[in-house]
């Protein structure tokens, strides 16, 4: 990982880790990532309800996809596959929801705890295949840092 990767990391995981409020973590932790992260230009966590991801805290510009049904899009996709997708050229990809004239490439984490999708971080860049495999290591230990806050909202 990067040291600009590590640094993020490091970052959010003291906020996850110091924050009670879970909504709070959640706002720091995509307010964190869009800071440390320049190609970073819209960072958004939803959150699994029922049968559709509804967008909780984010940064960047608004979205009109504040709910997203399973299976529809990039991020239902990656939330009813309960896998990482990266996707370098939105503007190549079918399932793309456009949210963005400017916006590139996109890479979408699951937010899981024991098999179950919580919910996900989706991260959108302006620049063509700005995700490697450092962003989805780092995204991925942060989705693993927020899944039990996730799970204790649901609780």
């Amino acid at each position: 990982m990067t040291d600009r990767h590590q640094a993020a990391l490091e970052a959010v995981a003291a906020a996850v880790t110091s924050e009670p409020d879970t909504r709070k973590a959640m706002d720091a932790t995509v307010q964190l990532l869009t800071t440390h992260l320049p190609d970073y230009t819209w960072a958004g966590i939803y959150l699994l309800e029922g049968n559709e991801l509804c967008l909780g805290p984010f940064v960047g510009k608004p979205s009109p996809h504040t709910r997203i049904p399973l299976g529809r899009g990039i991020c239902g996709a990656a939330a009813t596959g309960k896998t990482t997708i990266i996707v370098d050229d939105v503007h190549a990809d079918p399932r793309y929801l456009a949210c963005s004239l400017e916006t590139r490439s996109e890479i979408i984490v699951p937010i899981m705890l024991d098999g179950a999708v919580l919910g996900e971080l989706d991260i959108d860049s302006d620049r063509t295949a700005a995700f490697a495999a450092d962003d989805r290591e780092l995204l991925e230990r942060i989705a693993m840092l927020l899944a039990p806050r996730l799970a204790a909202l649901r609780a």
